[in-house]
């Protein structure tokens, strides 16, 4: 249920501003970069629970934490990247600190507050949020007449583990990389990690060395694509002295074409695309290794992100003998390791569960409407950025296939282009609604499962909002198209209604 005037805790302070963005992430710090540029003079704030900026790449400080998407797009468009292509968080949260300097924002952010509620209120045509200032408990509240969701899709909190049986009776540490303790000793240590995904791909080559032997225990295989950290455009057209800008657009687009060749080819020839990734492991690989048991997926190329392993690193350590591959399901835990259900068993000193994330649904936030609590799963998606039904509010959701920012960028210029036209029209609101010619549109999950199908997605779909068969009420997935429709959307074609 939501809050009531009665429940709701005691406010020290008031702020009204004309904008409210959620999080101060890759995404927040877009949009803030946005409304500055776009929409001078507009006020607006960002609150953030965290102590400071970088959303992911501050929440996550497992060893080796890096992007798996290359920096040329998971950058944004307007701030050329000038380091190796995929990066470590460090230099992603330096990256991001230049943005918020060179552009003032930071005087816009504040750290340190967790958002609790945010009640709309029809009458007002504004938003109300409580939030709580975790430092001093202190509770503020904000009106705002636009709201931002740039909070990003998982739970930052913990990360998701699975309750296998018998996990309490293991004697030793169990670790989540998502809440990495600082204090933890693998030096020497038997250590088993849960998942083949990209952070167990990044995790494994960074501890191997110093733990006495790394197995990756993973129920199925994963897509993994490896090449050298470098770009030999970047490197040429840096050579002939161009200026960054030149080299980050042009870098950016070639990425941009090979991607969408890439991306349409593992759609129309799935065999040939798995062929070609499987075949490029196992040549790094010794001779004879099983790879149609630890690296054949039985899903096609990109039904799940593929894995970039920068300079082969992790194929490395399981060559050197650092690490091992094994391919199957727990049983159960035991004092000293885990069971499997092919009978054999793992012994482990020490468990990483680099099992995924649990979804976070516009932020964990208590939303109401009027009163009544909002239901996301019973709107409609309006291009995957605004749901029926709930005025004056956007997210960011970025791609899958596709680097994020990708999507933060085409989304931030919708957004401030929307907000533009509401001033031409002089309205106060606007809310996606279904139009008379979609009232017996067919309605589906969010996204698709034959189109993208992560375990976080499958686990939390029933949460989501609903996905029609027309393009204004999808999330595609498709930069290429959605960088065409975003711009040439038509404000006034029904899709929105303005008061």
């Amino acid at each position: 249920m939501g809050r009531t005037a009665e429940t709701d805790p005691p406010e020290t302070a008031v702020e009204h501003v004309d904008v409210l963005v959620v999080g101060a992430g890759i995404s927040g710090i877009d949009a803030a970069y946005h409304l500055t540029t776009r929409r001078p003079g507009t006020s607006f704030v960002v609150l953030d629970a965290q102590e400071s900026f970088g959303g992911t790449w501050l929440t996550h400080r497992y060893p080796g934490i890096r992007s798996d998407s290359d920096l040329y797009t998971f950058g944004y468009g307007f701030k050329p990247w000038t380091g190796p292509p995929i990066a470590s968080a460090e230099e992603i949260r330096s990256y991001l600190g230049e943005v918020i300097e060179e552009n003032d924002l930071g005087r816009h952010i504040r750290y340190g507050h967790r958002i609790d509620s945010a009640s709309w209120l029809s009458a007002d045509n504004q938003w109300r949020i409580q939030a709580t200032r975790t430092d001093t408990g202190e509770h503020v509240g904000f009106t705002a007449n636009f709201l931002w969701m740039c909070q990003g899709y998982y739970r930052h909190s913990e990360g998701y583990t699975p309750d296998w049986p018998g996990l309490d009776r293991f004697a030793g540490p169990v670790v989540h990389p998502q809440t990495w303790p600082e204090d933890l000793d693998l030096e020497g240590k038997q250590v088993v990690v849960i998942g083949s995904g990209a952070t167990a791909a990044t995790l494994v080559p960074a501890i191997a060395e110093r733990c006495g032997h790394v197995t990756v225990l993973q129920r199925s295989p994963t897509y993994f694509y490896a090449g050298p950290n470098m770009n030999e455009l970047a490197d040429m057209l840096r050579l002939l002295d161009l200026p960054e800008e030149w080299v980050h657009e042009i870098v950016r687009r070639k990425i941009l074409l090979d991607s969408h060749a890439l991306i349409g080819l593992s759609l129309e020839e799935p065999q040939l695309v798995k062929d070609e990734l499987i075949k490029m492991v196992a040549d790094m690989l010794p001779e004879g290794y099983d790879v149609e048991t630890h690296f054949t997926p039985t899903y096609d190329p990109w039904r799940q992100r593929v894995a970039f392993v920068p300079d082969g690193d992790l194929f490395a350590g399981i060559s050197a003998g650092q690490a091992t591959m094994v391919t199957d399901h727990i049983e159960a835990f035991d004092e000293d390791g885990i069971v499997l259900r092919s009978g054999s068993r793992i012994d482990a000193d020490v468990v990483i569960t680099a099992t995924g994330f649990d979804l976070s649904v516009l932020g964990d936030i208590d939303f109401t409407i009027d009163g009544e609590p909002l239901d996301l799963a019973q709107t409609v998606s309006y291009r995957g950025l605004m749901f029926t039904g709930v005025p004056n509010m956007a997210w960011i959701f970025g791609y899958f296939r596709a680097s994020w920012t990708l999507r933060a960028d085409i989304t931030c210029e919708f957004v401030c282009r929307l907000l533009d036209h509401m001033d031409d029209l002089a309205v106060h609101r606007v809310t996606p609604h279904l139009r008379p010619e979609d009232a017996d549109m067919e309605l589906g999950d969010w996204i698709a499962e034959e189109n993208f199908n992560p375990g976080y997605l499958k686990r939390s779909m029933h949460l989501m909002p609903k996905r029609g068969d027309k393009h204004e009420w999808q999330h595609s997935q498709d930069y290429w198209a959605e960088k065409v429709l975003f711009p040439e959307a038509d404000l006034d074609d029904g899709c929105l209604a303005y008061e």
